[in-house]
């Protein structure tokens, strides 16, 4: 057993504490406010300085400016809008409010790292820097972190987030690409109204959409290489207003998830080109809007390559599993616009305990054997990143 998973085992109550208490008390993106007292009270607790960064997000930093090399670590905070059935005796005290993402574990897992690397700073060859953020289910509170000057001067940054899929004192470190980037695109068809009886007389909106609906998948298989991952989901279609008038306006809006920045590129403007094309066939007008959510995760070689070493000595020989690409999104990937990083997925499935839901279930439940894991690998990684 590796020492920091010793470290971690000896305030393993602690983290599985912290984590009740968040779990018990969840709050909205960037509502984090009691959140956010809690971790402060304990940072005062602990002696390790820290600011305030954007509505409910914190900086803080132990051995600030010592050495040469600062590393960076990340929690997120937020819960999410789901009505808690986990059945739990530390069920959320905050009606139709869940941690139903695993956050408050990453806060508290963070927090337990924090306990550590406090009590061994005098060890530590540079600076440890502690992200405590807001807002990640919204994409939100990674670029406030940013814009607060929180990755200026970091040579590497590191994050993680339990997963099922994988038994508990498992985790998947793997480079390249591993999370899809997100983009909501909204379109807007506009015709002409007019009586249902002379469509003729009026310019209808309805059947022309439907037409876009089914044609763009026809982007994904003719223009995007098929070795690619890219998915367009029309989540919405509005349009009319009764069932005798020619509709005037239909608005879809489509999600879309994919990895390589290029291919984003030609499924942009492929939509704008279908849709221009569409519209000038039935003579409409078109607007389309881009709205940019997330970019794509990609794991640094050299830092996913350090911090599996450090995973090894934590969780023991064959344990890295390397999972297929999720199409899901985080913000994590900001911070490694700024810095090389790594985001590490560890198993908290335990069938016993009925820890096998996937995140933004209402039956989501974790099995707390994972958090010493989670605890030691933040701690591992950062020594061993300061100390290359």
């Amino acid at each position: 057993m590796s020492d920091m998973l010793k470290k971690a085992q000896e305030i393993e109550s602690y983290v599985i504490d912290m984590r009740r208490y968040f779990h018990e008390n969840p709050e909205l993106s960037c509502q984090e406010f009691k959140t956010q007292e809690k971790i402060m009270e304990e940072l005062d607790a602990l002696g390790i300085p820290y600011e305030k960064a954007g509505s409910t997000s914190l900086i803080a930093k132990i051995n600030a400016g010592k050495g040469s090399k600062t590393v960076a670590l990340r929690a997120d905070t937020d819960a999410l809008p789901v009505i808690e059935q986990s059945g739990v005796p530390f069920t959320s005290k905050n009606p139709g409010v869940m941690h139903a993402c695993g956050h408050d574990a990453h806060t508290a897992m963070l927090l337990g790292a924090a306990k550590i690397l406090s009590e061994m700073k005098e060890e530590l060859p540079g600076e440890v820097r502690l992200f405590f953020q807001e807002g990640e289910e919204m994409f939100a509170g990674a670029n406030k972190i940013i814009a607060a000057g929180g990755m200026e001067g970091v040579d590497a940054v590191f994050g993680m987030h339990g997963m099922p899929g994988m038994k508990t004192g498992y985790y998947d470190l793997t480079p390249g690409y591993r999370m899809a980037g997100c983009d909501t695109i909204y379109i807007k068809f506009e015709g002409i109204s007019g009586h249902g009886s002379a469509p003729h007389k009026a310019k209808d909106t309805i059947h022309p959409a439907c037409m876009f609906v089914n044609d763009i998948q026809g982007i994904v298989t003719k223009n995007v290489d098929p070795l690619e991952s890219v998915v367009l989901s029309v989540g919405k279609f509005v349009g009319g207003t009764k069932a005798n008038i020619v509709a005037k306006y239909t608005e879809l809006d489509i999600s879309m998830r994919y990895f390589d920045p290029k291919v984003r590129e030609i499924v942009h403007a492929g939509i704008q080109r279908h849709a221009k094309a569409i519209a000038d066939m039935y003579e409409l007008q078109v607007e389309v809007n881009i709205e940019p959510s997330a970019v794509a995760l990609r794991n640094d070689e050299v830092v996913t390559q350090i911090a599996s070493e450090a995973a090894e000595k934590v969780f023991g020989s064959q344990r890295n599993i390397e999972t297929r690409k999720l199409m899901g999104s985080e913000d994590m990937p900001f911070y490694f616009q700024h810095a090389p990083g790594a985001f590490a997925l560890l198993g908290y499935e335990n069938e016993a305990k009925d820890s096998i839901y996937y995140p933004h279930h209402e039956k989501f439940k974790l099995d707390e054997d994972y958090f010493k894991f989670g605890t030691a690998l933040h701690v591992q990684f950062a020594v061993d990143f300061l100390n290359k």
